[in-house]
């Protein structure tokens, strides 16, 4: 961000959780359930179209810059 910024560029990344896209389709539910179960709020996977509100938010708001923002509902996977 810093080695941009003097061009006007701006440097933001989205660190998403699990969010419901066509992957988690074929997903049996216990699988599934157990997912959801590691996200402490909400208790659900994400959407797609909150991906999207945070990208509008990044956009439009020019402060935001040099920052990576989590979107998982504070998920934290297990290590095997």
């Amino acid at each position: 961000a810093r080695e941009f910024a003097g061009f006007g560029i701006r440097v933001m990344t989205i660190a998403p959780g699990l969010v419901e896209t066509p992957l988690f389709a074929g997903l049996p539910e216990p699988a599934r359930n157990a997912l959801e179960e590691l996200t402490l709020f909400p208790k659900r996977l994400g959407r797609p179209e909150e991906y999207a509100r945070l990208v509008e938010s990044i956009f439009t708001n020019p402060l935001l810059n040099g920052e990576t923002i989590r979107l998982d509902g504070a998920i934290r996977m297990q290590p095997k």
